[in-house]
């Protein structure tokens, strides 16, 4: 069975992302922050990471960066979730991220998240 972890410090968001992995298949784990996030990847090897980008302790692109460097990890599927743009205007492209970072995630979806949306995105980046 796929595996999908995903890292969001809002317990609501975590909640509405495993909804909708699970109807589509998925076995979904869930971290409430960054560190433990990166213990849980390690731990499962998931096929997909949804990481939120704003979190406390380590944020979103912290874990990213690790997990691109982890020789286990660092094919994982990533896709990146963020509130910003709603808060404060700013957008950012994954290509723009791939510079910041190093490598780009494999997607990057806005807060709220449109469900349709998002289970295009999830098959187009793990060729379910």
């Amino acid at each position: 069975m796929k595996k999908a972890l995903v890292v969001d410090d809002e317990r609501d968001a975590r909640d509405f992302v495993r909804a909708i992995l699970e109807g589509e298949g998925w076995n979904v784990e869930e971290a409430a922050n960054g560190d433990l996030g990166l213990k849980a990847a390690k731990s499962i090897k998931p096929d997909l990471v949804v990481l939120d980008v704003q979190m406390p302790q380590r944020d979103g692109f912290d874990v990213f960066s690790e997990l691109s460097r982890d020789a286990d990890l660092k094919d994982t599927r990533v896709i990146m979730l963020t509130g910003v743009a709603a808060k404060v205007g700013i957008r950012f492209s994954k290509e723009e991220m791939g510079e910041f970072l190093g490598r780009e995630p494999d997607a990057y979806v806005e807060k709220p998240i449109d469900p349709e949306a998002f289970k295009r995105v999830v098959r187009k980046v793990t060729g379910t």
